[in-house]
């Protein structure tokens, strides 16, 4: 049996790094050596636990998880570096790879995808969210991307389809409940779905989807607001 991967955890927030390290903990092929919520002293824990990986949060004291993925870079260690963060942005994102980061993680990730992206990461992948992969897509290949998403606008069902629609309009759920004489929650039901679908967190982000795709506005207006 292979020897477990070493890993320093690197978070203030005391409760989730301490969820953290157990759930590692609890498969027998990762053992969290160190953990600490201070940057200065995840530098020392490096020196002296010699880590396989650093789990770091993006925005920990005192300037912040991508200042301390460089120092440890600095340091001549050569282990590898991924951010975990509540952060979806796509800047926030590359700003980490271009850091040194070999991965770009969300906080509400499954753990088995932590513990999977923790293997790959030491395999010398570059691994990021899944919710983060086409916004990558995005940043390395605009072209790519826009294939990508038409082939995610394809699973929209034609109801679905109408509602993107709408959303570039810039209506509110109501308004399109109204218009399509469906419920207000039908039509939540709906926009969740799209959000899932096309890997959105916004409906400025699906109005801009649907535009660039020619999900074309509808040439009808909504009645007034209520």
């Amino acid at each position: 049996m292979s020897a477990p991967v070493r890993v320093l955890l690197a978070d203030d927030h005391t409760l989730f790094r301490k969820g953290l390290a157990e759930l590692l903990d609890g498969r027998g092929e990762i053992r969290v050596v160190a953990a600490t919520g201070d940057a200065e002293t995840a530098v020392a824990l490096a020196r002296e636990h010699a880590p396989d990986v650093a789990i770091v949060d993006l925005n920990m004291p005192p300037h912040g998880g991508l200042a301390l993925v460089r120092r440890l870079r600095a340091e001549g260690w050569s282990g590898a570096s991924i951010v975990l963060t509540v952060s979806d942005a796509a800047d926030d994102m590359a700003n980490a790879l271009a850091a040194g980061a070999r991965g770009y993680l969300l906080k509400d990730m499954e753990p088995e995808e932590v513990v999977d992206a923790v293997r790959r990461a030491l395999r010398g992948e570059t691994v990021v969210a899944p919710a983060m992969t086409l916004k990558l897509v995005e940043l390395l290949n605009p072209q790519r991307a826009a294939a990508a998403r038409e082939t995610l606008l394809a699973q929209l069902t034609a109801r679905e389809r109408e509602i993107l629609a709408y959303l570039a309009e810039g209506k509110t759920n109501k308004a399109i409940a109204r218009c399509l004489d469906i419920s207000h929650e039908t039509v939540k039901l709906h926009v969740r779905k799209i959000f899932a679908k096309l890997k959105l967190s916004s409906r400025v982000e699906a109005a801009l989807v649907a535009v660039e795709h020619g999900v074309a506005p509808r040439a009808g207006k909504a009645p007034p607001e209520a």
